[in-house]
């Protein structure tokens, strides 16, 4: 195995990476630091979270820094606060041999006159979001002039989030020569466009398969009735003893809704939504990393940046439209060497969305069924009897104490005090399990009654219909107290949610409109919205513009093949 010193590593960097504990480099790092320090080709580096990345472009980006030049040469792009913090006190670890090196992570939510004043006393490495370098780059209080190295960390995450634009003005604005490094765990049409567009010959190194997610990562899943979804991630929760993971739902309001039920049965939660303050969030996330709680139950985008390495699971309580995003959420667990389990929890309308993952990912799924509430009690049991056995107690703390318990408790056998102590311990389970029903799983092949629903949905009502799929029509199906509305406008057209947003808070008036779902297709978008809003939305977003185009808005239809609709359209109006 070749070393970091034969790698080109140079000494300072080296000693610091002694000193936190780097021994070989992992399979990214032997790739990318030779190619970065060396070679002369732009790279795209497709991996996945927590498989050494940051090192891997950060020590040839602090090694290629010229000290004696006071201005920014390196710039480092993150999609959020958290990723943008993680990666400045990673590479402040790497350099802490090289005083004279200056770096500054900029970011919203935080004070910009600051940050601006960080900026003129002079940086060699800047590490910021997006939106806030397009703002310091206005007020032209930084210059991108001497820039000779740029990394996009995370680029399939900023492109999904909206960032689009603010890449294409950012990177037109440093040197036609510089070095660039996009990392991504997939490789989306816009990051594609991206590396056309500007990068010089660019290297691609795929670390693993493209979008295949960690080897260490363990995928099973349980498909349960829908309303049996809540109990089955308690059975999940109750059948890892030492679990410390992260939950994702697909709404704020879910998110919240499964934490707070969470909370109440005993479980330490809590949630991680976009409706948080930035206050909110970092303390949240601090109690999670503290491992003050260990389920935190969040929404993609909340969580994104969010680094912990030791997660033991990943639970999908509602599946992502898009393989990536599940790819990402996986990736969260089995980081370094450690094994991680991917669980998803799914019904019967779920199941052709399942297949699609595994189909993009390469990968078969593990079926499960639920654990029932003797294999939980018992398993828990083994695991109380386990943590007893390997407990040794400072016996010089609790002689002076254990006199007085012993007589109490004298006229208890052995036996009957260790019954009275894994009760004690497992009341609550006990008594929650005591009447529990048998959750019912649903089986992989539809029933006959399924099928019957499935055949006459997709009958075709005129000849130029094409059936809708499985996953077409559950797109089309919105949450309980929710009307689903088309737009024609998707992520082909650089439509994100962001935009949506934007859109309904300009074009729709009265009361807040409160936004579900949302699902971005290529050509169209589908999204969920309370029943007594859809019909003024429908109204304000109807012929609204979009960057000089017209979309159409509409009461989604359950059989429409909108793809075609929306493709038709856009025909019409070039």
């Amino acid at each position: 195995m070749v070393s970091f010193e034969e790698l080109g590593v140079a000494p300072e960097l080296l000693r610091a990476i002694t000193d936190m504990g780097f021994e070989e480099p992992m399979p990214v790092q032997a790739q990318v630091i030779p190619a970065l320090l060396d070679g002369d080709r732009d790279l795209v580096a497709l991996a996945q979270t927590g498989t050494g990345k940051t090192a891997a472009f950060g020590l040839p980006v602090i090694q290629r820094i010229d000290l004696t030049l006071m201005e920014p040469q390196a710039l480092v792009l993150a999609p959020t606060r958290e990723l943008c913090l993680q990666i400045a006190g990673d590479l402040a670890d790497f350099s802490k041999y090289m005083p004279d090196l200056a770096l500054i992570p900029v970011y919203g939510g935080s004070s910009i006159e600051v940050q601006i004043r960080g900026l003129r006393r002079g940086v060699h490495i800047i590490i910021a979001t997006p939106g806030r370098l397009i703002d310091l780059l206005e007020r032209k209080a930084v210059s991108l002039r001497s820039v000779h190295t740029v990394v996009l960390d995370e680029a399939d995450e900023m492109l999904n989030m909206g960032f689009v634009d603010s890449i294409d003005e950012i990177l037109a604005r440093v040197p036609e020569d510089r070095k660039m490094l996009m990392f991504s765990a997939t490789m989306p049409i816009e990051a594609a466009r991206i590396a056309r567009k500007y990068m010089h010959d660019h290297q691609e190194i795929v670390i693993g398969t493209r979008n295949e997610g960690a080897d260490t990562v363990q995928h099973i899943y349980y498909m349960v009735h829908a309303q049996d979804k809540y109990a089955t991630l308690k059975r999940v929760a109750d059948n890892a003893p030492s679990i410390y993971g992260i939950v994702f739902c697909r709404t704020r309001r879910e998110t919240q809704e499964v934490a707070d039920a969470l909370i109440s049965d005993g479980y330490n939660a809590d949630a991680l939504h976009g409706d948080l303050s930035q206050q909110q969030r970092d303390l949240v996330m601090k109690k999670f990393r503290d491992g003050v709680i260990s389920l935190l139950v969040a929404t993609d985008v909340a969580a994104r940046g969010l680094d912990v390495d030791n997660l033991t699971h990943v639970i999908n309580y509602g599946l992502p439209d898009e393989a990536a995003v599940y790819t990402h959420r996986s990736g969260r667990t089995g980081r370094a060497g450690r094994k991680g389990l991917s669980i998803a929890i799914i019904h019967s309308r779920e199941r052709a969305r399942l297949r699609q993952i595994e189909q993009t990912m390469g990968r078969q799924f593990e079926r499960r069924e639920v654990p029932t509430p003797e294999h939980i009690i018992e398993k828990r049991l083994y695991n109380l009897a386990d943590r007893l056995e390997r407990f040794d107690p400072d016996q010089s703390e609790i002689d002076s104490h254990i006199g007085g318990v012993l007589k109490k408790l004298s006229w208890l056998s052995s036996e009957d005090i260790l019954r009275r102590v894994f009760a004690l311990e497992m009341n609550r389970l006990l008594e929650y399990y005591k009447d529990a029903p048998a959750i019912e799983s649903i089986p992989d092949k539809p029933s006959k009654k399924e099928r019957g629903r499935a055949d006459k949905a997709e009958k075709p009502k005129a000849e130029h219909r094409r059936p809708a799929t499985e996953a077409e029509k559950d797109r089309r199906t919105a949450s309980h107290g929710y009307e689903r509305v088309y737009i024609s406008a998707g992520k082909a057209d650089g439509f994100f949610p962001s935009n949506l947003i934007d859109l309904l808070n300009h074009n729709v008036g009265g009361k807040r409109v409160e936004v579900g779902r949302i699902d971005l297709l290529a050509t169209y978008s589908l999204f969920d919205v309370k029943k007594g809003d859809a019909r003024r939305v429908v109204e304000a977003l109807r012929n609204v513009d979009f960057f000089g185009r017209r979309l159409h808005c509409e009461i989604a239809e359950a059989d429409k093949d909108y793809a075609r609709a929306s493709t038709r359209k856009k025909r019409k109006q070039k």
